[in-house]
């Protein structure tokens, strides 16, 4: 991973996983993919691989971002979804043409277009949060009881409690934080 960029915080439910490439929205802002290369790099985790990427591109991807995060809040808080975050989501699903392909492994592969792959992807993350949002898939949607972090997540555990986006970053340090606090001389 190239020095200067902070990891990808990577979880194996995509939507959620692509709105955790800005974390700590209510502190200071950890932007995970800065540049068009860091998202290549973001999707190729995923096995959306992709070429290129202009600025313009990144633009769109993170305006897709923060409508999914839009839309998961609100319905993680059982508030109406905002009418502008449905409608990019809408917009993104529909623009994609990425088809799923089923492996000799049993698993699923997406092909991409060779003219379109930035926008396939995109669509295919769209497609996910449609998802988990309209409840077509076992579990639900939360927020990160870290207050500078408040990130929506899909929790899939056995019991539906989890309360942090990461255990390995925001549930460290909020416990270690109360921690601190209970046994300060």
């Amino acid at each position: 991973m190239p020095a200067g960029h902070p990891d990808f915080r990577l979880g194996s439910v995509l939507a959620t996983s692509f709105t955790g490439t800005l974390s700590e929205r209510h502190g200071d802002p950890v932007e995970r993919i800065p540049t068009p290369q860091r998202l290549l790099d973001w999707l190729d985790v995923y096995g959306l691989a992709v070429d290129a990427c202009t600025p313009a591109q990144l633009d769109l991807a993170r305006e897709l971002r923060e409508s999914i995060h839009a839309a998961a809040t609100a319905a993680a808080l059982d508030e109406p979804l905002p009418s502008s975050a449905v409608e990019v989501i809408n917009a993104y699903s529909t623009d994609g043409r990425a088809s799923a392909l089923l492996t000799r492994d049993g698993e699923r592969r997406w092909q991409l277009g060779p003219d379109s792959a930035l926008v396939d992807a995109l669509g295919v993350i769209a497609a996910d949060a449609i998802d988990i949002v309209s409840g077509e898939r076992d579990g639900r949607l939360a927020l990160c009881a870290s207050p500078t972090c408040r990130a929506a997540f899909f929790d899939t555990s056995r019991s539906r409690t989890r309360r942090w986006c990461d255990m390995n970053t925001c549930g460290n340090r909020e416990k270690k934080a109360r921690f601190n606090a209970t046994h300060r001389p």
